[in-house]
């Protein structure tokens, strides 16, 4: 599902929220777990954990071996939300995993675990293993011997960012390697993806596209993936049709021989064919977001979206070959690679926007001109139109948006020093049947009155 279908579109969920990923949304591995499949994660959760209801062996996942935070030391597990508030963040199913706090690289902990999954489950029964690599998020962290090849790059993030990643292509090397020694390899999919462009500011690239991760602009949205497996009828081509993350789940259900709920209202669509054999993509448009709480554009409108759309709310949807992007797009420029410069991403190293002062409505051509350098809003304004209208019969089926204020009891202090699940339900309950006592005394008070 599309972001404005769970209530998820603004930001992300902080480690101090009450908030997750919204029970009534069934997962992909509790699709799976119908057919037969075993299901185990390694890796970022990132899906709000703030009751247990929400942690991954609830939402699943037979096993869960991770971190449940957006990010943290890839050593010590530890994370500072803000001064003060920090804790342990390493998890084997429900409880904190202090035995495993022994100092391994996130990256190769993680494989090692995976290994061991593959080593102790039957090759020939179903398995569902979702891998989500720590790397290569900040903090830029990397075991020396990584470094090696790298230092002919003066830029010190950048030869960070290259050890972190040569890491993270060994770790993918070992688990193909353990999918072919325990006999898993020629019956089984691999899907490796990304989740958003790169952090110019934290050894990340996207150059030549523009604006970077958090940004609409492709530099932030464009990620690069691969599906590899013995059971694709083409191999080796490249897929340039659309293709979004919401269509992993119809995909991997369907080829699971899985069912799909008719009621469910789903954003994806089944793409086997289209990676598989080559054919068209079902799809023709891409919802990338509208975020109805991101900072306003000072001069968006009703007016300037022609009574359709007020371009004061930062969206962006990509229908064929057009993308239109409206609000306050976020950092707009495009970096060149840093590699050879330890200035970083400053003024003179950027390609700086000024034209771009007071717009709140702009249209690509993404096929013909993937860095958004022409923009062709003014030219077309029947097509800006017809994009707007998307956009707005989109909005209609929008859900609100959960972004709940800081809850004081989520500080790992109150948890033992770990970050984990803090939202006690019986407190709810006791809470509410004290409020209804206190109502009643009310009640009771106005009768006697």
């Amino acid at each position: 599902r599309y972001q404005i279908h769970t209530g998820l579109q603004h930001s992300i969920i902080r480690p101090t929220q009450p908030n997750c990923l919204p029970l009534d949304n069934v997962t992909l591995p509790q699709k799976l777990k119908e057919v037969g499949y075993s299901t185990h994660m390694v890796g970022k959760w990132h899906l709000g954990f703030y009751r247990r209801e929400c942690m991954p062996t609830q939402r699943g996942f037979d096993t869960f071996f991770g971190s449940l935070l957006g990010s943290g030391d890839y050593y010590t597990h530890f994370k500072c939300d803000s001064p003060g508030i920090c804790g342990y963040d390493l998890y084997e199913n429900d409880n904190a995993a202090w035995d495993h706090d022994n100092g391994i690289y996130s990256t190769q902990m993680y494989t090692q675990k995976v290994q061991q999954i593959l080593a102790s489950h039957n090759p020939r029964k179903p398995l569902f293993l979702y891998i989500a690599y720590q790397a290569v998020h900040s903090p830029l962290q990397a075991p020396g011997k990584y470094f090696e090849h790298y230092r002919s790059i003066n830029n010190i993030n950048r030869r960070r960012y290259a050890a972190m990643l040569a890491c993270l292509d060994e770790a993918i090397n070992n688990v193909t390697l353990a999918l072919k020694s325990y006999g898993y390899y020629e019956n089984s999919i691999i899907i490796y993806s990304s989740d958003n462009g790169g952090q110019p500011m934290a050894g990340g690239s996207n150059w030549p596209l523009r604006g970077s991760k958090g940004t609409y602009w492709e530099g932030g949205i464009r990620a690069v993936g691969f599906v590899h497996s013995p059971l694709l009828k083409n191999k080796g081509s490249v897929c340039k049709e659309l293709v979004h993350i919401t269509d992993w789940f119809p995909t991997l259900i369907t080829l699971a021989e899985g069912q799909i709920d008719e009621d469910i209202q789903l954003d994806g669509y089944d793409i086997w064919e289209t990676i598989s054999e080559g054919r068209r993509s079902p799809r023709v448009d891409i919802l990338h977001n509208i975020d109805p709480i991101y900072t306003k554009a000072k001069n968006g409108s009703w007016a300037a979206g022609y009574g359709i759309w007020n371009t004061a709310i930062q969206s962006a949807i990509r229908v064929n070959h057009w993308k239109l992007l409206t609000g306050n797009p976020g950092y707009s420029d495009w970096v060149p690679p840093q590699a050879f410069s330890n200035a970083g991403p400053n003024r003179w190293h950027n390609e700086r926007i000024s034209w771009s002062a007071g717009k709140t409505v702009w249209l690509f051509n993404i096929t013909a001109d993937p860095y958004e350098r022409v923009d062709l809003s003014s030219r077309y304004p029947d097509v800006v139109k017809q994009l707007l209208r998307r956009l707005s019969h989109f909005n209609k089926t929008a859900v609100p948006v959960r972004y709940p204020p800081k809850d004081p009891r989520s500080n790992p202090k109150l948890n033992g020093g770990v970050w984990g699940p803090w939202f006690k339900e019986d407190e709810k309950k006791k809470k509410s049947d004290k409020s209804r006592g206190v109502n009643k005394q009310k009640k009771n008070k106005n009768k006697n009155k």
